[in-house]
């Protein structure tokens, strides 16, 4: 897939068919977020996926959008990792450009995806439910899936309108 065609169609999908995601497709959607760059290529992000579904629906317990991990079949809570941050700021866009990875993969594969950030008021109890060390500090969930439409529309505001001022 041409990286513009890419970019300017892939929309956040949000309803899923019962189609599983593959183990290998599950992979391939890591390593495209693996790939993104990092000051010091640090590689602070860590993954962790969730196929079950009584952990999904522990998840989608601390989301006001618990319907969308319920129905997709994979969850990834993409985290930092404190322990290989060297700068704050550097380091959380280095997550952002991992989840557009991530994302953009997901699309490429004919699947659809969502990052899902509005879960982030519980990030504690995430972590927690997956019993994992205060080291890692979500960033979003990504929920995965075969899409159950793609009639998915969206709009832009024109370059010209965000460019404050070029020299």
């Amino acid at each position: 897939m041409e990286v513009f065609e890419a970019i300017y169609n892939r929309r956040s999908v949000r309803d899923f068919t019962d189609q599983p995601v593959s183990g290998e497709q599950v992979m391939e959607i890591l390593k495209a977020g693996s790939w993104a760059p990092s000051g010091l290529n640090n590689q602070p992000w860590r993954f962790v996926v969730v196929r079950d579904n009584g952990r999904r629906g522990d998840l989608a317990k601390l989301t006001h959008y618990h319907r969308i991990l319920e129905q997709a079949p994979v969850a990834v809570a993409v985290f930092v990792d404190h322990s290989a941050m060297y700068n704050a700021t550097k380091d959380h866009q280095a997550v952002g450009a991992c989840l557009q990875n991530m994302l953009l993969a997901a699309h490429a594969m004919g699947l659809g995806a969502v990052w899902l950030g509005e879960i982030l008021k519980n990030a504690v109890a995430v972590r927690e439910s997956l019993d994992l060390s205060e080291n890692l500090e979500l960033m979003a969930v990504v929920a995965v899936g075969h899409p159950a439409r793609t009639d998915q529309c969206s709009t832009r505001k024109g370059t010209a309108e965000l460019l404050v001022k070029e020299f």
